[in-house]
């Protein structure tokens, strides 16, 4: 019908308009902080954004970012014409109060936005928060635009800073490559990785209460069995240590203790889980959680900082040192049928959410953009 042939006319002449808008507006350069991590180059839009490579720390071996050399006075200097503005992910650990206002100042001077996701109200590379909280309100106060990933994080950074954080879910980092779906097993196996015994990984009590909670269940004739895996190198021998000895003698839980697993390797080893146990003692936000979403693995894990906000209909909590809460926990997310490796329900599950994510990924990196541009606009309107 002609009036169809005119809106089709219409809508190809605005497809052919947005193309040309897209190819002829100049790329943000973004200096990240860090630029080689998995998270920020996903949400990082190749339509839209450069992310600049991270600057090698003066001595530091290949592919160390850290300490960060982008958060340098000097360096911001030096570099200025290279970017146009600069986001913070990570790494602000690695300095002071003193010397992370010293980069704010830098930037004001330069006429360089600041942009600061708050992905950690308390850092899980530390023990005492004190430095850390400093360390972000400096950065929070002078940024030009806060982002999180949960509308309840949101909620503390307002009371923490007094800001409003603009929300932005945690996307899939998997792509579009394959997800493993795991093996058939006739047991519910329940697993928790404690990776390095980083500060904020409670692994003495979260075996503790995993070996109790499993006793118990298999008392009461369950078919369930526990794995806990360590890597090699760990930063607390003597926690390690502990945690073989909690599950010698304990029928149904085995130490799985090997070198750090690449990402393969890790999504091979969740997808045969019928459940991931997150053994945190603090925290904000979780990626494994996100891994475990796009594996179609239910996710137990404590009440801390706002992972379970992350997706809620997969994440049933417990209490460390509580065995009868890990059971209840176990229970109720193992019960649907796609919780089953292997499974044909467990394989339709997981490709349902593939196809979810990556809508979800193209939406992220979109709004990552719409901030890059505000906080432009805003510098040039200045």
């Amino acid at each position: 019908m002609p009036g169809d042939a005119v809106r089709a006319s219409l809508r190809t002449q605005r497809f052919e308009e947005e193309k040309i808008v897209a190819t002829t507006v100049p790329l943000v350069r973004v200096a990240a902080v860090p630029s080689a991590h998995p998270y920020v180059t996903a949400v990082a839009d190749p339509a839209g954004v450069r992310l600049l490579a991270d600057p090698p720390p003066p001595g530091a071996p290949a592919g160390q970012w850290w300490p960060p050399q982008v958060l340098l006075p000097e360096w911001l200097e030096a570099h200025a014409e290279e970017f146009d503005l600069v986001h913070v992910h990570f790494g602000i650990e690695s300095y002071t109060v003193d010397e992370l206002a010293l980069t704010v100042s830098a930037l004001e001077r330069l006429g360089k936005p600041l942009v600061y996701t708050v992905h950690d109200l308390e850092n899980p590379q530390l023990s005492s928060q004190e430095a850390h909280r400093d360390g972000l309100a400096v950065l929070a106060h002078a940024a030009d635009e806060l982002i999180t990933l949960t509308a309840s994080a949101a909620d503390e950074v307002a009371a923490i800073t007094g800001r409003t954080a603009t929300v932005v879910p945690h996307p899939t980092l998997l792509g579009e490559a394959e997800r493993p779906v795991g093996t058939a097993h006739d047991t519910v196996r329940v697993g928790v990785h404690l990776r390095d015994l980083r500060p904020n990984i409670d692994g003495v009590a979260t075996t503790a209460t995993l070996v109790r909670a499993i006793a118990d269940l298999r008392a009461q004739a369950a078919r369930v069995e526990g794995v806990v895996r360590m890597n090699d190198r760990v930063r607390d021998e003597e926690a390690a240590a502990s945690i073989v000895l909690l599950a010698e003698g304990c029928e149904g839980v085995r130490i799985e203790r090997g070198p750090r697993q690449d990402d393969d390797e890790l999504a091979a080893w969740l997808a045969d889980l019928d459940a991931c146990l997150l053994p945190y003692r603090h925290g904000t936000q979780s990626g494994w959680a996100e891994l475990c979403y796009d594996l179609a693995v239910p996710v137990v894990g404590t009440r801390v900082g706002h992972m379970a906000a992350q997706h809620p209909t997969d994440f049933h909590t417990f209490d460390l040192g509580e065995p009868l809460s890990l059971e209840r926990a176990v229970i109720d997310a193992t019960s649907p049928a796609w919780s089953v490796p292997g499974s044909r329900r467990r394989a339709a599950e997981v490709e349902r959410r593939r196809t979810e994510r990556l809508s979800e990924l193209e939406h992220v990196r979109h709004a990552h953009v719409e901030v890059y541009r505000r906080v432009l606009a805003r510098e040039l309107a200045a």
